[in-house]
Parts: C-alpha cells; sequence; structure tokens
C-alpha cells in the first residue's frame, strides 16, 4: 500500500513537472504512472553507481555535481519511458530539481504519518 502511494503521489509529481517546466512533456496520468516506476528504478539501480563513480568531482564541487546526477537521472526515465519527453538538459535539470523537491515533501509527509 505504501509502495502504491509513494507511486501515485510520484506520477503527480510528474505531472506537475511536465505542467511548470517547459520542454517537459507528459501524455497523460498512465504515461505519467509508468514514468514514475522508471524514474523509481533509475534511481534504485543506476544512480548510486554514478555517484560513487563520480565522487571525486562531488567533493571538489561540494556537491553540487549531484544535481547534474539527477538531471542525468530523470533524462535517462524519460528515454526509457514512452510517452514522456524531455527536450533538452536544461529542462531536465529543472524538471528533476522540482521533483526531487516535490518528492522529498510528500516522502517525509508520508513517513511522518506512517510513525503515528
Amino acid at each position: 500500500m505504501y509502495l502504491l502511494l509513494r507511486l501515485f503521489l510520484n506520477a503527480l509529481t510528474v505531472m506537475l513537472v511536465a505542467y511548470l517546466v517547459p520542454g517537459v512533456l507528459i501524455k497523460d496520468f498512465p504515461h505519467a504512472f509508468f514514468a514514475a516506476v522508471v524514474i523509481g528504478l533509475v534511481n534504485a539501480l543506476i544512480r548510486p553507481v554514478l555517484r560513487i563513480l563520480s565522487l571525486p568531482i562531488t567533493i571538489i564541487t561540494l556537491g553540487l555535481f549531484t544535481l547534474i546526477i539527477n538531471a542525468l537521472m530523470f533524462w535517462l526515465a524519460s528515454k526509457l519511458s514512452p510517452g514522456f519527453t524531455i527536450v533538452n538538459f536544461s529542462s531536465a535539470f529543472w524538471g528533476g530539481l522540482i521533483f526531487w523537491l516535490v518528492s522529498w515533501v510528500t516522502n517525509g509527509l508520508i513517513r511522518g504519518s506512517k510513525r503515528t
């Protein structure tokens, strides 16, 4: 139940990002749900490897390179998801940043209500 709620909220977040960021396009809610699943898989499987490999440059940039990795993961998810398109890197950067921020807030709210 918890996983489905997180996926549903992440799908809504993908739709919000498509609404707010020019260059991020989503066809409809089922495509957004599939994109949320792909984003979750990409972040679980590929992102940890990239973070370890880019650790030296992340340290040099005081953590700012993590934003680039976040944008790359968001862009990769768009390439693997039909109906989810990102036009350029700038859109991927801002879309990934907004997606991370909204997901962070909603996941914190879900965890907070789960503890009580």
